[in-house]
């Protein structure tokens, strides 16, 4: 596996620090994020997974702990908007230029805005999807907050 993504690039261009956590990924896990934290034996709280949505048909980017769900009534309000839904897989690789299970908040394609959950930045470090299957990227999450422009809010049910 390479430990080389758009992903890692695009922190080590702006000198964030984060370590690299490669795990056995199973495609045919009921959940990945859970599956990534049982792997790393990381609590599912401080796993997030990166999930595509369109608010008011306007691609955004939330970032939630594994064993949450997305609020899309929350995630419409935490970009300004009325009405929020999960984005189609196809879109979501085509916008990030990643693959599903794989897709990472950071050296997406397009730069869209992200909104990462407020209870994640309560943890010294946390895990995010690396850019590729089977790898997660370990940050500080106000490090995290920071290089994607990212914006804290209640995103979850």
């Amino acid at each position: 596996m390479s430990k080389t993504t758009r992903a890692t690039q695009a922190l080590s261009r702006l000198g964030v620090d984060f370590t690299l956590h490669e795990y056995a990924y199973d495609p045919g896990a009921d959940s990945i994020g859970l599956q990534a934290a049982d792997a790393l034996g990381v609590a599912p709280q401080r796993m997030l997974k990166t999930l595509m949505a369109e608010v008011d048909g306007r691609p955004v980017c939330v970032v939630v702990p594994s064993d949450k769900e997305v609020s899309m009534k929350k995630c419409a309000a935490a970009f300004g908007g009325k009405a929020a839904k999960m984005m189609r897989p196809a879109d979501a690789e085509r916008l990030s230029g990643y693959h599903v299970g794989g897709i990472s908040p950071f050296g997406q394609k397009k730069r869209i805005p992200v909104a990462i959950e407020r209870a994640a930045l309560s943890h010294p470090t946390v895990y995010l999807n690396g850019g590729q299957r089977g790898l997660q990227i370990e940050i500080e999450p106000t490090a995290a907050m920071a290089a994607l422009g990212a914006e804290a809010a209640e995103l979850v049910a």
